[in-house]
């Protein structure tokens, strides 16, 4: 089984758009959403029910007891994050803004702060009509890279009680350079990165092509709506060329893509420049994820 995560130096580059074409592509029978900030994978694969939920705990919350707290304030004025207000001769903890520091535990004379398990978010697993793993976050709660790294575990475990081994697994990765993706990218044999065509899209590739490197990944490359700004899009691939990465291809814009979303489909449920552009890439990349080492030939 080859696992692939695709991802992109912002948000809204189009990379859960193109994720979910490859997957119809694939007729896929797995795949993960990594990107529990704002998982979406699921409304463009129109899977409906979630079949199991296991609750996520982050790192835990500062709390103090009421009946303990003598009101000397010296937790308030410690705590850096401004976590902690006095009230009616007591303090309490806002847990939003509780950063898990746990300096009050320390500080507190009369031993009335502790730490306790905050629930975070939960982790979801569907199963129809492909297997799917992905998380949501509460209200106010981060991402982290232990939660990604969660969802693929659950995953990987649902695979093996299915006795399921596809040949390609399509990640949904979550964007930037953090440690999301960084446990995102761990573990994978192809990244893909959906680039922007723009001053500030080439940047963010830059910082992404330098982790990957990093975790030594191999690396393809696509633009988003290259037609867009010609320019831009040819810088990338001098890019490419330069760095010695797997330049797979342009998608235009296409209107078509935003009614089909709209309606809840992928760009390859039915004609459009869009969707044989991400056609295409789709075949280069699985070559290219079958055959890492063997010269490709990809740019125009």
């Amino acid at each position: 089984m080859k696992q692939v995560l695709v991802v992109s130096g912002k948000g809204g580059t189009g990379k859960t758009t193109i994720t979910a074409a490859f997957i119809a592509l694939s007729g896929g029978q797995a795949c993960a959403d990594c990107d529990v900030d704002a998982p979406n994978l699921h409304l463009a694969l129109r899977l409906q029910e979630v079949s199991s939920t296991e609750d996520f705990y982050g790192l835990p919350k500062a709390v103090i007891d009421a009946a303990r707290c003598t009101g000397c304030g010296l937790c308030e004025q410690h705590c850096r994050f401004d976590a902690i207000l006095g009230q009616e001769g007591h303090c309490v903890v806002d847990p939003f803004r509780c950063e898990g520091c746990g300096v009050c535990t320390w500080v507190c004379p009369a031993a009335a702060a502790a730490m306790q398990p905050w629930k975070a978010g939960e982790l979801q697993l569907y199963r129809q009509p492909l297997l799917a793993s992905t998380a949501r976050l509460h209200m106010g709660s981060g991402n982290s890279g232990l939660l990604v790294t969660d969802v693929k575990r659950r995953l990987q475990s649902a695979l093996e009680a299915q006795a399921l081994d596809p040949a390609v697994v399509f990640n949904d990765g979550p964007p930037g350079i953090g440690c999301p993706v960084i446990a995102s990218m761990t573990g994978m044999d192809v990244v893909l990165v959906v680039a922007e065509p723009s001053v500030s899209g080439i940047s963010d590739l830059k910082r992404l092509v330098k982790m990957a490197r990093g975790l030594h990944v191999a690396m393809a490359i696509c633009v988003n709506q290259g037609d867009i700004s010609p320019q831009h899009t040819a810088a990338v691939v001098e890019f490419c060329r330069e760095r010695d990465l797997q330049y797979l291809g342009s998608i235009p814009y296409d209107p078509t893509v935003v009614e089909l979303v709209n309606q809840g489909k992928t760009i390859v449920d039915q004609p459009c420049p869009a969707g044989r552009a991400v056609a295409a890439i789709h075949r280069k990349l699985l070559n290219f994820v079958m055959h890492p080492d063997q010269e490709q030939g990809m740019f125009p």
